[in-house]
């Protein structure tokens, strides 16, 4: 794709952007060599961070009986995280200690997705594959742990051998089982996120890129008719995307409830 773009730029016509364009150079590239360093992903991160305790913090500052509409909002997104992905998933026995950890995952990710609709910054940082396995991976880690320390030797049993099979079948089944839990759970996990916010990215930056080449264009006002109608366009996509911001959101802390409910009630399956 990219030599296409580049044959295309030659010749005077569209170059389409490319997947590299979708991330700038590293601000401080210490490892060079290595192409990595702390670039605009990396600030995106601790910009989310700062942002989400800046926001419930001043949003409860004044923990009124009768909340102001900002509270009010901090309060639903805390009883979201509480009711929806803690004690409908994980149950009422065992939900109240892992409130903060999947109030902590949606919210995290939310407002990294949410990046990508805000102007100048405009980057989602999970549509970078290196953030999306490394909060994956943190989700892994967590779902194993707790296995083994709940369950002990028999969690590598339970995910990998099923009740009620045959035995015949077993030399089959658990090698699927084993890929699938242990290593095929954590990748889509990862890739689902990461595929949907790439793809949202490139699609914003086709259609933006493209209404600016056809407007530019000197060949009569068809081409620019075109690119503002590209634009005009362009705004349902641009709201589509903050939908598919937040349910990827949704559905990344609804996994990792589930993941979790898995471990922690591994034998009753």
């Amino acid at each position: 794709m990219h030599s296409l773009a580049l044959a295309a730029d030659d010749e005077g016509g569209f170059a389409p952007p490319t997947i590299s364009e979708t991330h700038l150079p590293e601000i401080f590239p210490w490892m060079a060599e290595w192409g990595s360093g702390f670039g605009k992903n990396m600030l995106m991160v601790v910009l989310a961070v700062l942002a989400i305790w800046w926001f419930f913090s001043f949003a409860i500052r004044k923990q009124a009986l009768v909340p102001s509409r900002l509270q009010f909002v901090a309060e639903g997104g805390y009883a979201f995280a509480r009711n929806t992905l803690g004690r409908d998933i994980l149950g009422e026995k065992h939900f109240k200690p892992w409130v903060p950890f999947l109030f902590t995952v949606f919210f995290f990710v939310l407002f990294n997705n949410l990046f990508g609709a805000i102007p100048f910054l405009q980057m989602p940082t999970f549509s970078h594959a290196g953030s999306a396995y490394a909060i994956a991976a943190i989700i892994w880690v967590t779902w194993i742990f707790m296995g083994f320390k709940l369950h002990g030797g028999r969690f590598l049993k339970l995910m990998t051998v099923p009740s009620g099979v045959p035995k015949w079948l077993l030399p089959l089944l658990i090698p699927i089982e084993f890929l699938s839990n242990f290593l095929i759970r954590p990748l889509t996990h990862s890739l689902r996120i990461m595929a949907v916010m790439l793809a949202g990215h490139i699609i914003v930056m086709l259609a933006g890129s493209g209404a600016e080449f056809l407007i530019a264009q000197q060949e009569g006002i068809g081409n620019a008719s075109l690119g503002v109608l590209i634009l005009l366009g362009s705004i349902p996509l641009y709201f589509l995307e903050i939908i598919m911001m937040v349910l990827q959101a949704f559905v990344f802390a609804l996994l990792t409830a589930i993941y979790i409910q898995g471990s922690i009630e591994a034998d009753a399956h």
